[in-house]
């Protein structure tokens, strides 16, 4: 066990998408430094659960920073004040003793609010089955050097494809743009070969159910990748761009 700290939690509470929400002050007492964020939160949960009260509703899965469940905004920061860092990964150390944390939901309006720190980020489903993926026969596994792909290219895509769609980009936004997420989804295929006869149709489709989803613009804050927990660069927006223009030119060439 670490030191334990004493906190003021002010929490977003919220019934369900109907409701108006406000914040809720609880006391963390005796919280382990060794504890996740979300260790600290069940905690929490289990005195109110005890006092007869309603738990907070949060999203969670793995608890191990891959499946992007986790979110919340900590005193205004997406996922807290660690870059690289989901939720789950988010230790108490790294709060002092007597802080008051300001606990909120991602705040988009593609992302209602269902209950307390529970937003419905299935927007990020339907711009991805507009064309997150490839159609293309494979077959079997080919062998590893059957399709010949430069380094530049794979270690592009290898990084655009760590994107894990927690969402903290879009709460992070002023505009809640979604840029960098469909940047990352579009350009993990446009960089390989399988994805390329599906190209210039997947960019289309996907920015244009990100616009229908009621995503926000891009204006350059670069505040999504600063709270990305997986450090996906901004490049991909600009790449995103960039292929969104190819597929105009060669929509009007063909």
């Amino acid at each position: 066990m670490g030191k334990t700290i004493n906190l003021t939690l002010r929490v977003w509470r919220q019934k369900n998408a109907q409701d108006k929400g406000r914040f809720e002050e609880y006391d963390a007492k005796d919280i382990d430094t060794e504890m996740s964020f979300l260790e600290m939160l069940d905690v929490v949960n289990e005195r109110l659960e005890g006092e007869g009260k309603e738990p907070i509703a949060f999203d969670h899965d793995c608890r191990e920073g891959i499946c992007g469940q986790c979110g919340a905004v900590i005193n205004g920061q997406a996922h807290g004040p660690d870059g690289g860092t989901t939720l789950c990964q988010l230790h108490m150390r790294r709060f002092r003793d007597g802080q008051t944390l300001i606990i909120e939901p991602w705040r988009a309006r593609a992302f209602p609010i269902i209950r307390d720190l529970v937003v419905d980020r299935t927007a990020f489903d339907r711009v991805t089955t507009a064309g997150g993926y490839i159609t293309v026969r494979v077959g079997q596994a080919p062998d590893a050097n059957a399709f010949l792909i430069p380094k530049p290219n794979a270690e592009t895509s290898f990084e655009a494809a760590a994107c894990i769609g927690c969402g903290a980009c879009v709460a992070a936004c002023p505009n809640a743009s979604a840029m960098l997420f469909v940047g990352a989804k579009v350009n993990q295929f446009a960089q390989l070969p399988q994805g390329a006869p599906e190209r210039e149709r997947r960019a289309v489709s996907m920015v244009r159910q990100m616009d229908e989803e009621g995503f926000g613009n891009c204006s350059n804050h670069y505040l999504c990748e600063a709270a990305c927990p997986a450090e996906v660069s901004v490049e991909n927006i600009a790449k995103l761009n960039r292929e969104y223009l190819r597929a105009a030119v060669f929509s009007r060439s063909t």
